[in-house]
């Protein structure tokens, strides 16, 4: 994929430190900051879909039968999990 350059203006104390990062890491410092915006994104999209999931089970919620049979199930199979 192409990549496109941008400015992002940066306080000097935080491109100190992502400096002796990088240098320790032996990364440049494009490659941590693209690392960095990818791991965000892909954390704000998981807290997204949990408030979704959250949202649906307050809006729907499950019987409590289905939760207690589902947990009796579970005690009957975990144990016997080689895991």
């Amino acid at each position: 994929m192409a990549k496109k350059v941008i400015q992002v203006p940066v306080d000097e104390e935080l491109l100190k430190e992502l400096d002796r990062f990088c240098a320790g890491k032996r990364r440049s410092r494009s490659e941590l900051i693209r690392s960095a915006c990818q791991s965000y994104l892909d954390q704000v999209e998981r807290e997204e879909l949990d408030r979704r999931y959250q949202q649906g089970y307050a809006k729907v919620p499950e019987e409590p039968e289905v939760g207690e049979s589902q947990a009796a199930i579970s005690g009957e199979v975990l144990p016997g999990e080689s895991w």
